[in-house]
């Protein structure tokens, strides 16, 4: 039986995250995995909580965004606290998340070469 996986997306980054969900979406096809849910949050702080509601009906997920670097320390800490928050979700459910957000502090010129990358590798992470 194959792993039946969700995947949450941050739609702040829309255009870039619908090209990492392709990507992680082939992935999961590739490792004969199912692909559940996608469901679509406004943002990395919004993650965590559609990752537990996910993971009571999914064998694992995925969380795929970008957190730019900006002019303050407000992605930094963001982002430190989702990724708090994501380990405590795995340990809590004993399911794998693969983290696929770019960031935090990544600049514009981070961002694209990144993106195969990270969304395959989020998904080889639940195996």
């Amino acid at each position: 039986m194959s792993k039946r996986v969700g995947m949450v997306c941050g739609s702040y980054h829309k255009d870039e995250v619908e090209r990492m969900l392709m990507w992680a979406q082939d992935e999961a096809r590739t490792l004969k995995m199912t692909v559940g849910d996608v469901v679509w949050v406004n943002g990395s702080m919004e993650v965590p909580l559609a990752l537990d509601r996910m993971m009571k009906t999914h064998d694992g997920a995925v969380c795929l965004g970008i957190i730019e670097k900006g002019e303050t320390q407000h992605g930094l800490a963001m982002g430190q606290a989702v990724m708090k928050t994501i380990l405590e979700l795995q340990l809590k459910h004993n399911k794998p998340i693969g983290l696929g957000i770019i960031g935090p502090g990544a600049e514009p010129h981070h961002i694209e070469p990144r993106l195969e990358p990270h969304a395959r590798a989020s998904v080889r992470a639940l195996l």
